[in-house]
Order: structure tokens, then sequence, then C-alpha cells
């Protein structure tokens, strides 16, 4: 069984949009119905780390990763540095109290996984949001390192997909079931609606779909974050690459070029170079030309996602660029 929606490295994944609305709907849908349960189906705290295998990913680990960031820990019982690190992030599972579920994973048991996930080496920490893979760390880690990731993983899961993680009891019985959600929310038809369109190629219908939630919803997060990535990808379709990057090249002082480049750089997932041209360009320029580069830079960090390391970073050197 195969792994999907995962993306190591590109930026524009138009799974993840998908992913992204489906996670953060169900987890708004989950917090209202634990409220109108009192709390009812909380997990234990031995819930939080599972064994999975082939067989169990695509339920233990993709389906649950819509609900709450799923950190994979890839070992094995000859690997003696694995016998170091899984004891620590067994125990920071329990300790961070449902803001992530561990999943572990035998590599002599699970060959495929491991191809899939592209281990080199063991120990290997990855995590799962809202179906999206992300690597975190390889080798022995100390626990300081270990809590700076996962306090990142669990402020990225919150802030861009809305996880909050599971509701633990101390009380609940193991493997106890966990409550349904309820029905879709009031923008999920729109929402859906936009992501067949840009499933479909139909990046006009993904746009206007986008809009229409925004115009009675300015503040959705989901519909900002798709109107971003749609628009981008509206710019690019019909762009041809070796022209667009050979004329950047040539005319560093040109705008529009560097603009086109820009957006080329941020489809094929090279984010700091998208931003340090936009952010040179900004200083190299005044008036118009300036603030249309400034503009667009607004624009992509939009599309990557405004608690990402490197838009925060990005955004203080275009202060500084601008002042």
């Amino acid at each position: 069984m195969q792994p999907r929606n995962m993306s190591m490295s590109g930026v524009v994944d138009l799974a993840a949009v998908k992913a992204a609305q489906e996670a953060k709907a169900k987890a708004e849908q989950a917090r209202a119905e634990s409220a109108r349960q009192g709390g009812a189906g909380a997990v234990s705290p031995a819930d939080l780390v599972i064994d999975v295998d082939e067989a169990g990913f695509e339920q233990d680990v993709l389906q649950r990763s819509a609900e709450v960031p799923v950190v994979i820990d890839f070992w094995a019982e000859w690997c003696q540095p694995c016998k170091q690190l899984s004891p620590v992030l067994e125990r920071l599972a329990v300790e961070y109290n449902g803001r992530f579920l561990l999943a572990k994973i035998d590599v002599d048991a699970n060959q495929m996984l491991m191809q899939q996930f592209g281990v080199q080496g063991i120990p290997a920490v990855f995590a799962v949001v809202a179906g999206q893979a992300l690597p975190l760390f390889q080798g022995a880690a100390g626990e300081q390192q270990i809590r700076q990731t996962l306090d990142q993983l669990v402020q990225v899961a919150e802030q861009r997909f809305g996880l909050t993680g599971l509701t633990v009891d101390p009380d609940a019985q193991p493997g106890a079931p966990v409550r349904q959600a309820p029905p879709a929310g009031p923008y999920d038809a729109l929402l859906e609606a936009a992501v067949q369109a840009l499933d479909a190629g139909d990046l006009g219908g993904a746009v206007q779909a986008y809009k229409n939630v925004l115009a009675d919803d300015p503040g959705n997060t989901e519909a900002k974050l798709g109107l971003a990535q749609a628009e981008l990808l509206q710019r690019v379709q019909d762009a041809d690459p070796q022209r667009v990057r050979k004329e950047a090249a040539e005319k560093p002082g040109d705008v529009d070029a560097q603009i086109a480049a820009a957006d080329l750089d941020l489809v094929g997932g090279h984010v700091d170079d998208a931003f340090g041209r936009l952010i040179d360009t900004v200083r190299r320029t005044a008036g118009d030309d300036r603030d249309a580069a400034r503009r667009r830079l607004l624009e992509l960090f939009e599309v990557v996602g405004p608690e990402d390391p490197r838009v925060v970073g990005a955004r203080r050197a275009l202060a500084r660029a601008l002042f």
C-alpha cells in the first residue's frame, strides 16, 4: 500500500489544498461535537503511541493525520540508536497530551513504507499532517532539539490546518471508539467545488469558487490559501520556463521579468529563491516597480503560509529592504 498525497519538497501541491480544507473542517467539527457531548470520545494516554504496519497505514496514519499530527518513528530491533530515541519520543507523546500521535514502524517488517518515505538510515523520524509527509530528522537527536521540532510541528498543524490534537482522558479505556464527526459545515460544498475544479485543471473555475467563499467569509483560511495557489498556477500555466528564466537573467532590472521568474521558482518548490529574487528587486527599485515586486512577494507569502519559517525570515528581510 502506498502513502498518498505526500509532498516532501514542493510548495504548490493541489492535494495539500484539499487536505488542508478537510483537516480544518474535521478539527472544527470534532471540537463542536466534543463540546456537545461534554468531552466524550477522549482517548487514553496508551492510545497516543501505536504500532503501524503497511496494512494499517491508510487508517492509522493517513486518515488520523486529518485530526492530529502523526509523528512516525522508523526503527528496528537491531538499531542501537533507535533504542535511545524511541523511549524519548514515547515519553514526549504522552507529555504533549494528544497534540501529536506517535506511530512506530518496524522497517524490517515494513520495507515498502521505508522505501516510500525514502528512508536511507534509521532512526528516521517523519510527520504526516493532513496527508502531507514532512521529514523531521534522521539519526540520534537530543531532547531539546526534538522538543523544538515538535513545537514547530504542532504550531504549523494548528495554524495552517486547524489541527488542535486529541482529547486525552487518563481514565479512558485504551482502544475506546472515538467520536464521529457531525455534518459538514456551510462552506464545504463551495470549497469542494474549488478542489474539483483544480483537479480538472479548471483554474478559472477554482479561482471563482474560492472568491465566492471569500465574498461571504473574507477571513476563511482555506479559501485564502486555495485562492493564492490557484491564482499562482493560473499565472504560470502558459509560461515558457526557459524563456522566462532567460529574460530574468538578461534583464535584472526588469521587474515584470523578475516577478514571472519568482512565480516559477515557487511552483518548482524553490521558495528561498523566489523570495530572495523579489526582495532583491524591491531593494534595487523604487516607485511603482518597487510596489509591484512587494505586492507579488506578499501574495507568495500567502501561498506558502504565514507561519512558515521561510516566510517569517523573508518578512524581516523585506522590512530591511524597505526601510
